[in-house]
C-alpha cells in the first residue's frame, strides 16, 4: 500500500517509453525522487514537461527520442542503448483519438487504426525490441487501463480506447506465455481515470492520486516472475 514516504526503489535503473508529459513524465519524476537514474523517451523534437523537469534536476534523467509507430525508430533506440541494463522497462505511450461516445458505424476508421497501431502494435513492438535491455530478474511494465477489462465493462463508453487496451492485454498475455520460464515480472498496470490530456478534465483522479501508489505497486513486484494485471494499489484487475 502507498505510504506516501517512499524514498528508495527496487528499480534503480529505469527506462520509461512515453515520458514527455502526463503519467509518463510523472513516473520519471517519481523514480528520480526515489533515487533512480531514468532514461525517458519523447516522440517529437519540441520541448515538453519532461524537458522542463530535466532542467531543474541534477542529471539523473536522460532524454531519448522514439516514435513507437515507426519500427526503425524503436530499433535505432535499441542500438543507442546497447550495453545498458535496466531494472525496469515501463512502456507508457498511448493515445486516444476517438470520441468517448463513438459507437459502431460512427467510429472513425482512421482514428481506430491509429489508436490500434500506437496502443497495441507500437507498445508490443517496443517490448519485443527492448526486452533484452532489461535485467533477467527485472521488470517489464506496460500501462494498460481498467477499461481494458472485458469483465469490468459494465458502463460502455470509450469503445475504441477500451478495445485497444483489451487487445494490448491479450497480446501481452501471449508474450508472457512465450516467456513463461523467464525471471522477469510482467505487469499490466491500470492507473485509474486520471486528469491528463488523454484522460480529460472530467477524470476522477489527479496525477498525484495515481502515480505514487502505482510506483509502490510496481516496485513491490520486483523479483516476482510472471504476469499480473493490477490496479495502482496492487489489486488484481479482472480480465
Amino acid at each position: 500500500m502507498h505510504s506516501g514516504v517512499a524514498t528508495s526503489t527496487t528499480h534503480p535503473k529505469v527506462l520509461v517509453v512515453g515520458a514527455s508529459r502526463g503519467l509518463g513524465e510523472a513516473i520519471v519524476e517519481a523514480y528520480v525522487a526515489r533515487g533512480a537514474h531514468v532514461v525517458g523517451t519523447v516522440r517529437s523534437s519540441g520541448t515538453s514537461p519532461l524537458h522542463d523537469f530535466v532542467r531543474r534536476i541534477d542529471g539523473r534523467v536522460e532524454i531519448e527520442h522514439v516514435d513507437i509507430t515507426v519500427e526503425q525508430q524503436i530499433t535505432s533506440l535499441r542500438s543507442r542503448l546497447d550495453g545498458r541494463v535496466f531494472d525496469l522497462l515501463f512502456v507508457v505511450a498511448g493515445i486516444s483519438l476517438a470520441a468517448q461516445d463513438a459507437v459502431g458505424a460512427d467510429i472513425d476508421s482512421a482514428a481506430f487504426g491509429r489508436m490500434m497501431e500506437t496502443n497495441v502494435l507500437g507498445v508490443m513492438r517496443t517490448v519485443e525490441v527492448l526486452q533484452d535491455l532489461v535485467d533477467p530478474g527485472g521488470t517489464i511494465a506496460v500501462m494498460s487501463s481498467g477499461q481494458g477489462s472485458v469483465a469490468g465493462n459494465t458502463t460502455g463508453g470509450f469503445e475504441v480506447y477500451r478495445a485497444t487496451k483489451s487487445a494490448l492485454n491479450q497480446m501481452f498475455r501471449s508474450y508472457a506465455v512465450r516467456h513463461a520460464r523467464g525471471g522477469r515480472a510482467l505487469l499490466l498496470m491500470a492507473p485509474g481515470w486520471v486528469k491528463t490530456s488523454l484522460g480529460g478534465p472530467n477524470a476522477m483522479l489527479e496525477i498525484s492520486d495515481s502515480i505514487p501508489p502505482l510506483i509502490d505497486t510496481v516496485d513491490a513486484q520486483h523479483g516476482a516472475p510472471g504476469l499480473r494485471y493490477l490496479d495502482r494499489h496492487g489489486k488484481t484487475v479482472a480480465w
